[in-house]
């Protein structure tokens, strides 16, 4: 067996007294900040509390999002507020409680709080709800006492809706973005999916427009993760579920 250099022995000795000798000092990495947000989606047979959790981290501008919990609120749905409001108030206030203990206390002022409608409050004939005071005031006072960032209300037209449903399909089966062997985010390179939702007195089917040129004026464009989407709803009457329940009912006589 051949013995190594002298020379090299001496090297990899001063090297290692060298290397024992410098002081060392641990760099702390500083973890993405967690954020959260709120939302109230009142829908035409009762409002849910959805509790979203994200961090800095982004894919092409656009933050990746995940769902923590949902609490589903109990008793009237929010267009009979006006006419409850005790009721009202208890209702919303023991999801806005879980809210409170699900998220850190520290962050309660710094998370956004936000009420999204469709038919519940076209029902009462507000065109409108972005001042607070055009809510119902047990709705107004319930969310103004809670210790988040309540960001007012709006009502969704039928096209935002629909796009927002298109965003949530694709989202949930990863065709906006993947994550690589690395562990980091990269495009996903798969075809965005059509939603077809059945309303109670008609259907909408929700899909991509290729080419912007012909998309339809009522497209809802959205930028998301690097690219540009035209989404279109085409309106099916006479296809919903009232209809779909009257022809099973028809041929369950016949």
């Amino acid at each position: 067996r051949e013995l190594l250099p002298p020379w090299l022995v001496i090297v990899a000795g001063l090297t290692g007294i060298v290397l024992l000798c410098v002081s060392t000092k641990d760099v702390p990495i500083t973890p993405p900040s967690t954020k959260y947000g709120i939302i109230l989606d009142a829908g035409p047979s009762r409002t849910i509390l959805f509790i979203y959790q994200w961090t800095t981290t982004k894919a092409n501008k656009t933050g990746v999002i995940r769902e923590c919990s949902s609490c589903p609120v109990q008793g009237l749905e929010i267009s009979n507020y006006s006419y409850s409001a005790q009721e009202a108030r208890k209702n919303l206030e023991q999801c806005l409680n879980r809210a409170q203990e699900e998220i850190p206390a520290e962050q309660h002022s710094q998370t956004p709080l936000y009420l999204g409608a469709t038919a519940t409050m076209r029902d009462l004939n507000l065109t409108d709800l972005a001042p607070t005071d055009r809510l119902p005031e047990a709705l107004t006072v319930a969310l103004k006492s809670s210790p988040f960032d309540f960001q007012g209300a709006q009502i969704l037209s039928s096209p935002d809706k629909e796009a927002f449903n298109w965003v949530a399909v694709n989202y949930v089966l990863k065709n906006f973005f993947k994550y690589d062997w690395r562990g980091q985010l990269v495009p996903s390179r798969k075809g965005m999916a059509g939603v077809l939702s059945l309303g109670r007195t008609s259907a909408q089917l929700t899909s991509k427009v290729e080419d912007a040129n012909q998309a339809p004026r009522e497209r809802v464009r959205l930028e998301l993760y690097g690219q540009t989407h035209n989404v279109y709803t085409h309106h099916c009457p006479c296809h919903s579920v009232d209809q779909l329940r009257s022809r099973l009912l028809s041929a369950l006589i016949q």
